[in-house]
């Protein structure tokens, strides 16, 4: 062990004083021309605003999870979450919202069941821009050309559980939930949930809302055995049925541009000032893709 971080040691000294730093994937990003940055429907966007002021912004992704999407819009316009509450944090796990209570009736218009929309054929989607590293859960990973990570093996894809993620909470099988309770994943990416509950979107802006919370102690399960630690939701509605005022954007850099490419090549090896010695390869659930709000000009 010694030797080797003398090693280490050595090779960052004798690395050249002026050598410039390696762009890091947040300052590609931030250079990429306007035409390598795809739009987000306002549809896509749903909006948790919390009794505190804070808000988080979720991507939903229809495309993956069609049916469950359509419910989560219905619930959101149907005012159903209006006394929603985040009522489970589990570190290094997830945090959950909906109705703590189990008892609430559903909202009208949603369809009870949908089907276990966790995978696909692959390449159902379109085409898939290939990641260059490897995958320790699936044996092919890439990118949807509309922005989402894709895990794999060459015949069947699905979302992966990486930070961020938003599923649908469920009971034991073959119940795949409404998307009246939905959680995101706050810790170390458990991919062994992928393709047993659907992803239905991820978490974009205002994460901290959502993973700075205090842990839940109840059942194993980070659920707040005390009412009064629960997190109260102002509401919960899609961006496109903002009033004009208020409403917002967001982009995602576009799979398959160069500066996608970079932003890969920039995590997988990133380079000095700091670091001396590149990874040379990267989890998929570090290669998310950037996105961006826009800011009106005007």
């Amino acid at each position: 062990m010694i030797p080797l971080l003398v090693s280490i040691l050595a090779a960052a000294q004798a690395a050249p004083a002026t050598a410039p730093p390696k762009q890091t994937a947040t300052q590609i990003a931030a250079a990429a021309p306007a035409k390598a940055w795809g739009a987000i429907k306002p549809e896509d966007l749903l909006l948790i605003d919390f009794a505190d002021g804070q808000r988080s912004v979720i991507w939903l992704a229809p495309e993956f999870a069609p049916v469950h999407v359509a419910n989560i819009r219905t619930i959101a316009r149907s005012g159903w979450w209006g006394d929603a509450t985040v009522y489970r944090v589990q570190d290094n796990y997830v945090t959950q919202w909906g109705d703590a209570t189990e008892k609430k009736p559903p909202a009208a218009g949603i369809t009870m069941r949908p089907p276990a929309e966790y995978e696909w054929a692959w390449g159902a989607h379109g085409s898939i821009v290939a990641n260059p590293y490897s995958d320790a859960y699936a044996s092919r990973t890439g990118f949807s050309t509309s922005g989402w990570p894709l895990a794999g093996d060459g015949k069947r894809q699905w979302l992966p559980h990486c930070y961020g993620m938003v599923g649908v909470a469920r009971d034991l099988a073959p119940d795949t939930g409404t998307g009246g309770d939905l959680y995101t994943v706050i810790g170390h990416a458990p991919r062994h949930l992928d393709r047993n509950i659907a992803v239905v979107g991820r978490v974009i802006d205002g994460m901290g809302a959502l993973s700075a919370l205090p842990r839940g102690t109840g059942g194993g399960l980070g659920l707040y055995e005390d009412p009064k630690m629960r997190v109260p939701i102002k509401r919960i509605v899609i961006a496109a049925d903002l009033p004009a005022a208020e409403q917002l954007a967001y982009q995602y850099l576009r799979p398959g541009t160069p500066a996608f490419a970079a932003t890969l090549e920039a995590r997988a090896n990133r380079g000095l000032p700091f670091f001396t010695v590149p990874a040379g390869t990267a989890d998929l659930c570090n290669l998310m893709g950037p996105v961006r709000k826009v800011v009106p000009t005007g």
